[in-house]
């Protein structure tokens, strides 16, 4: 069994009386009529005394690079109640069977060893820890344990603000909270969930209840959220959080690159400009963290730099995961199964000996950046990072390998948004016209919009002056009579009150012209303002659900569902956008397909005019719609 570690033995050397000493330090009695020794004399003493003789850190927890490991990272769960886009791969997540993953008993029994070698901190983590049903009950028995002092939890906040006063009364006593956004639209978009207002309810109740700081992380992407960074900075002006920004990370299935990946430096610059003043905070020797304050703010920023500046060299970390293995590197696939030693009933011993060697076994550092991306590791989900989701979708066709968003795909061979695109078919939607490719050549995919369901071989791509005949279905006509319009003819929004709730869908298109030199670099992805097509997707997305705010007679629509793709043609060197929407209700949502085509459209336009400013949008229209009293209408 390994020695005391130093921090207990200087506890006990602090608490101990100046008239005996259990470890040994020399202890000077005063003679009568002699003054005392001064506490500050004494204290230096047994301080000196320490570091010449004091027993060593814990052997089973010390690699060979003489970094100690008293921190202790624990996933509590594999699942989620978000589905983060970044988080999973697009072929989902197998799960472990419920009997292969730790019991509490288990979990606790494996705290109980690592602290008693020296873990001085725990952190609880997932999946999402704070769905698991006894994690009050885990965090009042971990705060039992002696030499335990600090109890935290990494959570994406949904249920924080309903849990959070029953684990503070437990012992909870640090709180990182993941948010990778502060636009609610934005928010569903990233993690395919509402929740954005019990996230921030869940930061709040944390301040309210004295955690100082409340940690916020936030995994930076480009083309996604670093246009918020100053966003996220000014929360801190009157909140006492530490906003930490993380760069984004390689996991099997997430789809890394480089390209996404925004680095300490640059954000670091983006933040100078603005606050000119910011300043470097002290670091611990162990921290992850490069931490910077603006003077007179309440919180602080900070940045974790895991790709562009590693910090292997004071690492402190171990992980277990939720079916029990030990992870001694985040970024290394090598693991050892605790809990089949423990259920073959491995002693206390031998489970030491096992930990020793796999801390032993721990690199200097990990990979670089490009390796990493290149190495078998877990999913995020199954190592327990930042927010973490559970259930597996159904099988996406395969992308270049770098594309979190399935964007890079559509540049050769797949439409964009899949993720979306394989939810959409899960239910009957109606047929919009074909997509055709021809092949003009090896390895140029080519792209036609044929306004004709029975395209010839010889497609044209479509000019502004096109025109397509349409086609309708149902009892009823089109009405010859304006509907937003009162008796005297004043503007007057349509009463739908009456009217029944039925499936509403309809799809809407445009085009966007961009000429040779911007369509090359949106097709490779060089826009210094970043991905074009991922931003004008995620834009026709919001504009979908804020379509009554910008058409002053619609009326507010709750969408159950909206789809954007966008596609490339190389021949036109355009960009083809196709919108969809759905919803149950006594009103279409022809309106929000069209203003979400349109605002797809635009955007494209914003991103690309540095480059040119003969881009041409056209073609915005309606392609079908399907539900209400007026019958389906599908043009062909």
């Amino acid at each position: 069994m390994a020695a005391q570690p130093v921090s207990r033995m200087l506890q006990r050397l602090l608490r101990s009386s100046a008239r005996s000493c259990s470890s040994g330090a020399p202890v000077t009695q005063p003679r009568p009529g002699e003054p005392s020794q001064s506490a500050a004399e004494e204290l230096s003493r047994r301080r000196q005394f320490l570091r010449e003789f004091a027993a060593p850190f814990s052997a089973f927890l010390t690699d060979s690079f003489g970094r100690h490991h008293s921190y202790l990272r624990i996933s509590l769960t594999e699942k989620c109640n978000l589905r983060c886009q970044y988080c999973m791969p697009e072929e989902g997540v197998p799960l472990t069977p419920k009997a292969d993953l730790l019991t509490t008993e288990e979990i606790l029994t494996l705290a109980r060893l690592f602290v008693k070698e020296g873990v001085d901190k725990i952190r609880l983590t997932g999946g999402e820890p704070l769905i698991r049903p006894d994690v009050v009950d885990i965090v009042a028995q971990l705060h039992q344990l002696e030499g335990l002092r600090t109890i935290g939890v990494t959570t994406n906040g949904i249920n924080l603000a309903r849990l959070l006063p029953q684990l503070q009364k437990a012992g909870l006593n640090a709180i990182n909270i993941s948010l990778d956004t502060l636009v609610p639209a934005k928010f569903e978009f990233i993690v395919r969930r509402k929740g954005f207002h019990k996230v921030m309810e869940g930061i709040h109740k944390a301040i309210e209840l004295g955690y100082s700081p409340v940690k916020v992380n936030c995994v930076v992407m480009r083309g996604l959220n670093e246009d918020e960074l100053l966003d996220f900075v000014a929360l801190t002006k009157g909140l006492p959080l530490d906003v930490r920004f993380i760069e984004y990370m390689p996991f099997d299935g997430n789809k890394w690159n480089f390209k996404k990946m925004v680095s300490y430096k640059e954000m670091l610059d983006t933040l100078q400009q603005q606050w000119p003043e910011l300043e470097k905070l002290p670091e611990e020797e162990s921290s992850t963290a490069k931490a910077f304050k603006i003077p007179g703010f309440r919180g602080q920023v900070s940045f974790i730099t895991s790709m562009s500046e590693h910090f292997c060299g004071t690492c402190n970390r171990l992980r277990i995961t939720a079916d029990g293995n030990l992870k001694v590197c985040l970024f290394g696939n090598s693991e050892v199964s605790l809990r089949d030693h423990l259920r073959a009933g491995a002693s206390e011993e031998e489970l030491l000996r096992i930990i020793g060697a796999a801390v032993g076994r721990k690199k200097r550092q990990h990979a670089g950046m490009f390796s990493i991306s290149q190495t078998k590791n877990r999913p995020m989900i199954l190592i327990e990072l930042f927010l973490m989701l559970q259930d597996s979708p159904p099988a996406l066709p395969n992308t270049s390998s770098w594309d979190p968003f399935g964007i890079q795909g559509l540049r050769h061979r797949h439409s964009v948004s899949n993720q979306v695109s394989t939810l959409w078919k899960r239910c009957p939607v109606p047929q919009t016209p074909p997509l055709a490719q021809r092949q003009l050549g090896p390895g140029s995919p080519q792209r036609h919009y044929s306004s004709h369901a029975d395209s010839d071989t010889n497609p044209k791509c479509l000019s502004p002056m096109s025109r397509a005949s349409a086609s309708h279905s149902g009892t009823l006509p089109t009405s010859d009579q304006l509907t937003h319009v009162d008796t005297e003819g004043r503007a007057s929004m349509v009463d739908v009150g009456s009217k029944p709730d039925t499936e509403r869908v309809a799809v809407a298109s445009a085009m966007v012209l961009l000429g040779p030199v911007a369509f090359k670099l949106v097709q490779e992805n060089q826009l210094k303002k970043g991905d074009a097509l991922v931003v004008a997707q995620l834009a026709g997305i919001q504009a979908a659900k804020l379509t009554s705010q910008l058409i002053p007679l619609c009326h507010h629509v709750a969408l159950s569902h909206v789809q954007v793709q966008l596609e490339l043609d190389n021949t036109c060197h355009a960009v083809m956008i196709q919108a969809s929407c759905r919803a149950q209700g006594p009103t279409g949502v022809e309106m929000e397909a069209l203003t979400s085509a349109a605002v797809a459209a635009l955007t494209l336009y914003d991103m690309c005019k540095a480059v040119s400013r003969d881009i041409v949008l056209g073609e915005i229209k309606l392609i079908s719609k399907t539900g209400g009293q007026r019958g389906d209408y599908h043009r062909t």
